[in-house]
């Protein structure tokens, strides 16, 4: 399966997927499975993408593990959720193939290979206050894999996040957590903690990291498994594309480079960009996301845009009317011992906890903490919050960690003298350490308090959905799960930035994933899909793994389009075969 590029066979492929993302690999997988000669071609030295970063959740509503979890969701009522939230931001036509091909797309997958999914209990859409919202059944989250299963190709997989692991490189998800921090109190978890520890332990005694895999790795790794099982696919790593050539019938070949080595590549079906968004691109970042350093971005490295030129000097187009040109995240930002830069999501742990508000430099509250990452994001360029200040008091630092700092608040020495955590003794010391107007600090917190006390927060009312409640400690003894006071010296704080977890912004496209032309017209052979593609969701976060879904559905689309206009040129006439340029 893996080839250095100087290795790759004279004749052409009929399907070429440019990235080996989440979007990319599902695509290839489809189109394998469907009889096509599968090239995948990545530019960095690991697979995976940003899927392999992030939670691997998967959100296609209508499928039969809904009802493993109690849900009477419906078709219906999903689209009548985005047309209430998405409305007029996306193509409608782009929803509803979205809708009615997604459980259709997720049998198959399931069915021709290693991916499997399962439900989650309690997985809220992010915007639960509209009508045809649901808190469980859409939402898929893939099943653990045994990394060991990969072979040699194991090293191959894009590593998590490492301030997302525990104990040098022991991935764990939400289950694995509420065991974790529940063993001294539960049978049930001692049992579970000690398992997963008893096999990472045994993992580090031959790997440079724990070998099961939960998560984006998960999904990564069961899609690279069921790749290595076909003999009609190739992947080659560190590679990158030069040119996208097209004649009159359509896309004919791609010209890539590795090393020293340039080969134009043969292309009968067609190209699936799938490349990661244009997130790194220098000059489209500076006029799409303006004022946003790349530093906070925690996305991986590859999406550089190269593909975006080349797709657009063929004529493609990007899609209008987005609420945003990306999806976004609070992060916070270490520097790493090794001189690396870490950027960690705050997705759920601790914003929104009880005993944690966050405020501006004023040292007021500019937002609803409980809100989706995203609209809170958005709030920090909106409301010129850059940075935010997280800020909790000893118990909740304790309990839920602060970002890179761990539940329990051990170890703390380090973050606290590179100023990663600001301490204070007080809310008005707090507040000069951070630069930041203490006494007015001191105020927030204590109206705060007082909202903790009755359970309502009537100036952002957070915790009042069912997604915001979600985001709570379920175990709290206050009337509000999201709402408890900052009564507990010291206090802590950190800063936090909008980071850029995803292109929302990409390539317009039909219900079919082929990219269009200004003229609305699909170039043809040119396919769209994960953060290359223009959002179904119209740069709105309806819900947990909206890029992820949609990326496997329109993957799906796109290689069966693919595949079969391969089989129809072949029937025609004979393409371009692979040539050694250089």
């Amino acid at each position: 399966m893996l080839r250095k590029l100087s290795d790759l066979v004279p004749e052409p492929y009929d399907v070429v997927a440019l990235g080996a993302g989440g979007a990319g690999l599902s695509a290839a997988l489809v189109a394998a499975v469907e009889g096509a000669r599968v090239l995948i071609v990545e530019r960095t030295q690991y697979v995976g993408g940003t899927t392999a970063l992030s939670g691997g959740t998967t959100w296609v509503p209508g499928t039969r593990h809904a009802a493993s979890v109690g849900s009477a969701d419906t078709l219906a009522e999903a689209a009548a959720y985005l047309d209430r939230a998405v409305g007029a931001r996306a193509s409608p036509a782009l929803r509803r193939k979205l809708l009615d091909t997604g459980p259709q797309a997720v049998d198959y997958i399931e069915a021709h290979s290693e991916v499997k999914y399962r439900a989650y209990p309690l997985h809220p859409d992010y915007l639960s206050e509209i009508e045809g919202s649901t808190v469980k059944g859409r939402a898929l989250e893939p099943l653990p894999f045994d990394g060991r299963k990969l072979g040699t190709l194991f090293s191959l997989l894009r590593p998590p996040i490492p301030e997302f692991t525990v104990l040098g490189g022991m991935m764990v998800d939400r289950t694995d957590i509420f065991h974790l921090l529940r063993m001294t109190k539960s049978l049930a978890s001692l049992r579970h903690a000690a398992r997963i520890l008893g096999r990472h332990a045994k993992d580090r005694l031959r790997h440079r990291r724990g070998t099961r895999l939960v998560m984006g790795n998960a999904l990564v790794g069961r899609l690279l498994y069921s790749l290595m099982q076909r003999r009609n696919v190739s992947l080659v790593v560190e590679t990158e594309i030069e040119a996208i050539e097209r004649d009159a019938t359509g896309i004919r070949a791609v010209t890539l480079a590795q090393g020293g080595a340039r080969r134009t590549i043969g292309v009968t079906g067609g190209v699936i960009l799938a490349t990661g968004g244009f997130n790194r691109h220098p000059a489209l970042r500076t006029s799409m996301l303006p004022g946003v350093d790349a530093g906070w971005c925690p996305g991986a490295p590859g999406h550089t845009g190269r593909a975006h030129d080349l797709a657009r000097s063929l004529g493609a187009r990007y899609g209008t009317n987005a609420l945003s040109h990306a999806f976004w995240a609070p992060v916070s930002v270490r520097r790493r011992p090794d001189g690396s830069n870490a950027v960690f999501p705050h997705f759920l742990m601790d914003r929104g906890k009880p005993g944690t508000v966050v405020v501006n430099a004023r040292g007021r509250r500019f937002v609803n903490e409980t809100t989706s990452y995203h609209l809170f994001g958005i709030a920090m360029q909106e409301r010129g919050v850059v940075p935010a200040y997280l800020v909790g008091d000893a118990d909740a630092l304790q309990k839920y960690g602060m970002g890179m700092v761990r539940p329990g608040a051990k170890g703390l020495e380090p973050f606290l003298a590179d100023g990663y955590l600001t301490a204070g003794d007080t809310l008005e010391a707090l507040g000069t350490k951070l630069g930041i107007d203490g006494k007015s600090l001191a105020e927030t917190v204590a109206r705060f308090n007082a909202y903790a006390k009755s359970g309502v927060d009537p100036e952002f009312g957070r915790g009042a959905t069912a997604y915001q409640r979600n985001l709570g400690d379920a175990s709290w003894s206050g009337p509000n799960p999201c709402l408890g006071a900052l009564a507990k010296a010291p206090f802590y704080a950190v800063r936090l930035y909008p980071g850029d977890i995803g292109a929302a912004t990409g390539f317009a496209t039909d219900a079919n994933a082929r990219v269009l032309a200004a003229d609305g017209t699909p170039i043809a052979g040119l396919y769209a899909a994960g953060n290359d593609m223009h959002s179904a969701m119209g740069g709105v976060y309806a819900g947990p793994g909206i890029t992820i879904g949609p990326g496997l559905v329109f993957g799906y689309v796109a290689a069966r389009d693919a595949a079969a206009r391969a089989t129809a040129r072949r029937d025609q006439s004979a393409p371009l075969a692979t040539e050694e340029v250089s």
